[in-house]
């Protein structure tokens, strides 16, 4: 395995959550897969509610495999959720250039 591998290749970006879906519970759902770094709805700054996305990062690259291709199509809360892999933005990088 090389040392420089990229880290972001262990979290995962998981959309269309509900907005009764709490940080514990979002934590909970992911953490059969493995051992979770990190756990975190956005929320709005505004109402402190989630705004229906979060990221989650595993140790290992196979345990965030395994999650994604466990919870993505999945119904969680009554809403159809997707998880992809997120893709960290590089310095300098702007969203027109996709």
């Amino acid at each position: 395995m090389e040392a420089n591998m990229p880290k972001r290749l262990t979290q995962l970006f998981v959309s269309r959550l509900s907005s009764f879906t709490t940080n514990e519970r979002f934590k909970k759902l992911f953490s059969p897969f493995g051992s979770i770094t990190e756990a975190r709805l956005v929320m709005d700054s505004r109402t402190q509610r989630p705004k229906g996305f979060g990221f989650v990062t595993f140790e290992s690259e196979v345990e965030a495999q395994k999650a994604l291709k466990a919870m993505n199509g999945r119904i969680v809360d009554g809403r159809l959720i997707f998880v992809e892999v997120a893709h960290a933005k590089l310095p300098g990088e702007d969203a027109s250039s996709s």
